[in-house]
């Protein structure tokens, strides 16, 4: 492997300003739409100042909202201009802007000014009638349409009465720049390839072992390594980064205790990494804690490969191994032998996980999709739930590393589960995804198996991976 190179950023999602004049309810909004209390709210005006940015998902799309200060044009005073700065630069960097207002207040002249100031911009624009808190009063949201942005949503940041319409309207708006983003993403960019494992399997001789040098210390004793060490390198002429960590344990082993912290640090490494070395001791067998290490490269989003190392000591049967790993583990990842203190395997090992994180970032047609859910469905239709079976209208692949899908259906309570992981693995079968996290969010179809408007709160990165289902 030849010396250490830069590594390219990553590509940035898409990013909506929310924008409105003060105390127009857009901080409660913005918590809303994201499913938390991350942005200070208040009865008075004027709480939030800075701009500040909360991740959103809907119907597969991850996209950042920007909540920013109240905009009052007419308020001349130094602290409002600093904050109409702040609104202005979300506005300019924004690929989609809500505009909230008071519905109860009416049209007033600082909503005028706003939407003027709007008009000009080239930015697709929703304008949110906020404060209708009940259904009769929807007729409120009229008035706004003399702004000249198009029809208002009549939404309740409190209840969140029609706030799956806005999200539906975004998601929308957003469609462009999503794909134009991820057009030009760039998809040579070196591969994060993080090796996790529980402590003392000899994560950091693998990597000595792979770079031919003793970059990173180790030990015989167990808990050497507690920063995760980033290494720039080249294999076959391309570019990757390995990432050492800590040994991964139980939580309540460590807690209290500075392993407590680098364990932390190990998960977070993991979170950015594309995919995953599960390094587990040949000489001791694929054990409950390699098989919680692995669980946690899943929930990461990470592409898994499990490297039995210490080979050239260990007793292990390696088809036993990758039975168990088959039957306990969801991904059904790949189980290679290896030893890093004679090199034996280390090379297919990494060639496996950069395989693996190439796959992740592959993209299946829609066409080629439907035609095959179809062909799963006629194989082996959904049980019946209640007299009522499942039915899958529509898919599409909605993202890439990890991949997930958007599955239309007419109601999400007719769900099986051992169906679903039926449906996931003859993906993986088909496409060749093992060892890659897949999501599957099967969306109700207006109308069918959620109330209209409702809004679905989002899982936990963290148990993105725990069931079928999505969020």
């Amino acid at each position: 492997m030849s010396e250490p190179v830069a590594r390219a950023g990553p590509a940035r999602r898409p990013r909506v300003a929310v924008v409105g004049f003060p105390n127009a309810g857009k901080s409660t909004l913005v918590n809303r739409l994201a499913g938390g209390t991350e942005a200070v709210t208040a009865a008075e005006p004027g709480v939030t100042r800075d701009r500040r940015s909360l991740t959103c998902e809907w119907n597969g799309l991850r996209f950042d909202l920007i909540d920013t200060g109240g905009v009052d044009l007419a308020d001349a005073d130094e602290l409002a201009r600093a904050v109409q700065a702040q609104a202005k630069i979300a506005i300019e960097e924004a690929d989609a802007i809500v505009l909230v207002c008071d519905a109860r207040a009416g049209l007033g002249p600082g909503d005028a000014e706003l939407a003027a100031l709007l008009r000009r911009s080239d930015r697709p624009v929703i304008v949110a009638a906020n404060k209708v808190d009940r259904v009769e009063n929807e007729p409120l949201a009229a008035e706004l349409n003399a702004l000249g942005l198009g029809e208002p949503i009549p939404v309740s940041a409190t209840h969140g009465l029609g706030t799956g319409d806005l999200l539906d309207r975004l998601v929308a708006a957003l469609e462009p720049a999503a794909r134009a983003l991820a057009s030009a993403e760039d998809d040579t960019s070196p591969p994060r390839i993080a090796i996790l494992g529980r402590p003392n399997v000899g994560k950091s001789s693998l990597l000595n072992a792979l770079l031919g040098s003793e970059r990173v210390i180790v030990s015989e004793r167990a808990g050497t390594t507690r920063d995760p060490v980033d290494t720039e390198a080249v294999v076959d002429g391309r570019q990757i980064v390995l990432v050492d960590t800590a040994g991964l344990r139980r939580r309540g082993k460590v807690a209290g205790t500075v392993g407590y912290y680098a364990q932390l640090r190990s998960e977070r490494a993991a979170e950015r990494a594309d995919a995953a070395i599960v390094v587990c001791d040949a000489s001791e067998g694929l054990t409950a804690e390699d098989l919680r290490a692995a669980e946690v490269a899943m929930r990461s989003g990470c592409a898994t490969v499990l490297a039995l190392n210490k080979w050239d000591i260990g007793r292990t049967d390696l088809e036993d191994a990758k039975a168990r790993a088959a039957r306990k583990l969801r991904l059904r990842p790949p189980v290679m032998a290896c030893s890093a203190l004679t090199g034996r395997g280390i090379a297919a090992v990494l060639r496996q996980a950069i395989a693996l994180a190439d796959r992740s970032m592959e993209r299946i047609p829609t066409g080629e999709l439907n035609r095959f859910v179809s062909a799963v469905v006629a194989e082996r239709p959904p049980p019946q739930k209640r007299g009522r079976r499942l039915r899958l209208l529509y898919a599409a692949q909605v993202e890439r590393r990890p991949p997930r899908f958007a599955i239309q259906v007419n109601d999400r309570g007719l769900i099986a589960r051992e169906w679903a992981f039926y449906l996931e693995n003859r993906l993986r079968d088909a496409y060749g995804l093992q060892g890659i996290p897949l999501v599957i969010d099967y969306v109700p179809r207006k109308g069918g198996g959620q109330g209209r408007g409702r809004r679905r709160k989002p899982e936990p990165r963290s148990d993105r991976f725990a069931e079928p289902g999505g969020v």
